[in-house]
């Protein structure tokens, strides 16, 4: 399969946390192979820009919103407006998510809540509307959640995000059998170690501690966001038209080691 074949051009791709080093990496991705990307983030628009300026340098055709996930109305708002200003779409990446560093005694509710109605809550009103949108439309669409390996390891200090994300899990399976008959594939990517986000920042202040997690990585190296990207556009490739309900894991063999 030929990720540099232009199958998505002009194919519009919606992506929630577009901000992050992730979505970035994910909405150049696709413009790199035509396609017109629709961006949400809890930024305002004046403080995005800084990052939007790497799709304006590719001459990328974009729109980009300021939308708190956790927030159904403005979800819908959000998606809404970019039927109306592109008509229809074909890709949704729920990549939307907030992680907290605190063990079980340290965590407080409102840190629970607020990751269980950013990464869980948030990606269901993503996914959900715009597939509801698809069935309308009979549009044989893609959604991809933004998983992670977290889902089922157990992470200390990561309680709330790991739970979140298990979540994702039965949530992209339960959703994939629904919509199924309409011909839209609902699938999770699910990293391992990403030199993006807090990870990445943690790493940047003490590389010791990059070099420690790679050495926990069975194939010996941290996954890059392009790379994260890469994998996510393969699942959205139509060829692969049987893939649905399904978890690629891309962890470097870190669940073989670490249950």
């Amino acid at each position: 399969m030929n990720l540099n074949s232009p199958v998505f051009f002009k194919q519009v791709v919606l992506v929630s946390g577009a901000l992050g080093d992730i979505g970035m990496a994910i909405a150049q991705r696709f413009v790199g192979e035509g396609a017109i990307v629709a961006l949400c983030d809890r930024h305002p628009k004046d403080i995005a820009m800084d990052k939007l300026s790497v799709l304006d340098n590719l001459g990328a055709v974009y729109h980009y919103d300021e939308v708190d996930v956790t927030d159904f109305d403005q979800v819908k708002t959000w998606i809404d407006n970019v039927y109306d200003r592109f008509g229809e779409f074909h890709i949704v990446v729920a990549n939307a998510a907030t992680v907290t560093l605190k063990g079980y005694q340290e965590l407080l509710p409102e840190d629970w809540s607020k990751e269980i109605r950013v990464n869980l809550d948030g990606s269901f009103f993503v996914a959900n509307y715009a597939a509801n949108c698809f069935v309308k439309n009979a549009t044989k669409g893609n959604i991809v959640f933004m998983g992670s390996w977290a889902a089922h390891a157990v992470h200390q200090n990561l309680p709330a995000y790991s739970v979140s994300k298990a979540a994702i899990r039965m949530l992209c399976q339960s959703m994939a059998l629904e919509y199924a008959t309409y011909g839209i594939r609902v699938n999770e990517l699910a990293p391992g170690f990403v030199n993006a986000g807090l990870s990445k920042i943690v790493w940047s202040k003490n590389p010791a501690e990059i070099e420690q997690a790679r050495q926990q990585v069975p194939l010996g190296d941290i996954i890059e966001a392009d790379e994260v990207a890469d994998q996510l556009l393969w699942i959205c490739n139509p060829k692969n038209k049987h893939l649905t309900g399904s978890t690629i894991l891309i962890d470097g063999g870190l669940s073989l080691v670490r249950k």
